[in-house]
């Protein structure tokens, strides 16, 4: 791992006692943007779900599109310290509605040659009378079982992340072992969340995650998942929220989950707060450390709320960074 990567590690940890951690609404094991009113885009369930598959040196990874969603006003969600007429701007400039966003959500799978990796698990069971909850039909259309699966590693703990853990009152990935950020965990699960606005998310992690922690690993920055794989704390979404540097035969991604929740608007002006940080200034901190690392890098990186397939680069670009969509680079 680069120099680079240890200096940036090093400052992102930094940030985990930047500020308190916000109030924050989770509804049962309903995400972290799912609070708000939300509509169901049409889905071909005829058709399985997309998918995007792409070698990585000698690994392999599979981007699965567990759904989407389009949301009304913006404003109320991105750049909630600025003005509407700001927020209604910057989309304008990058051709995009004022009055509604969409948000895709992309578990991804890495095949090491000697292991399955999982990041995220989407919506689950819960999501899908409303489209979502497809992460099963797309590791199934790409030829995976869930026994096939043999790590799934949680980011953070929101429930757009840790609903596909569970099926129909079962680990949906039998012979998996876990791999939970303590802190995020701690949080979580702390019987203080009770009475609180974050004691949805409390009863969900324990629906959810709390069931499997005899078969996980519990880890903070640093810490390596494989070989290959390795955790860095970037906290602010969520108390514990981790990223991870991905590396084989020389070639590099950041899966950056819930870093940056729009191409636009968390990038273009990461100084912006965002609806759904739960810590507000960390978060907002620990973007611009993320993507200054990726954009000087020039490495590419898979954020999960980025456009489908939700991999590219980031530019820098006046106080923020443009986000170019990966092409060919990884075919040929």
């Amino acid at each position: 791992m680069t120099d680079r990567m240890n200096i940036s590690r090093r400052v992102l940890l930094g940030t985990a006692g930047a500020g308190a951690v916000a109030p924050f609404v989770l509804s049962g094991a309903a995400s972290a943007q799912t609070s708000q009113p939300q509509t169901s885009m049409e889905i071909n369930h005829a058709m399985p779900p997309e998918t995007n598959r792409f070698k990585l040196g000698d690994f392999e990874v599979l981007v699965v599109k567990d759904g989407a969603r389009p949301s009304g006003k913006p404003g109320e969600t991105f750049g909630t310290n600025q003005s509407p007429e700001a927020v209604s701007e910057l989309l304008q400039k990058n051709f995009l509605p004022t009055d509604q966003f969409v948000n895709s959500f992309s578990p991804a799978l890495i095949n090491t040659g000697s292991d399955l990796v999982l990041f995220d698990t989407g919506f689950g069971e819960q999501g899908r009378e409303s489209g979502n909850g497809r992460l099963l039909e797309g590791l199934a259309a790409a030829g995976y079982t869930p026994d096939d699966v043999t790590v799934v590693v949680l980011t953070h703990m929101h429930g757009d992340h840790i609903g596909g853990l569970m099926e129909k009152g079962k680990p949906a990935f039998p012979k998996a072992r876990y791999v939970f950020g303590q802190k995020e965990y701690d949080f979580w699960t702390d019987e203080k969340r009770v009475g609180t606005p974050a004691e949805n998310g409390h009863k969900a992690v324990l629906a959810n995650v709390k069931p499997l922690a005899e078969k996980a690993t519990f880890i903070g920055d640093g810490a390596d998942v494989v070989p290959g794989i390795s955790a860095i704390a970037a906290v602010g979404h969520s108390p514990g929220h981790m990223i991870f540097n991905v590396e084989s035969s020389g070639k590099r991604l950041i899966l950056t989950a819930d870093t940056a929740n729009h191409f636009v608007l968390s990038l273009q002006r990461p100084e912006w707060e965002v609806r759904f940080d739960m810590d507000k200034a960390a978060a907002a901190a620990t973007r611009k450390k993320v993507f200054d690392m990726v954009a000087t890098d020039r490495v590419a990186f898979l954020g999960y709320h980025m456009p489908f397939p939700s991999v590219g680069y980031a530019e820098k670009l006046d106080t923020g960074y443009r986000f170019v969509p990966k092409s060919y680079q990884f075919d040929i």
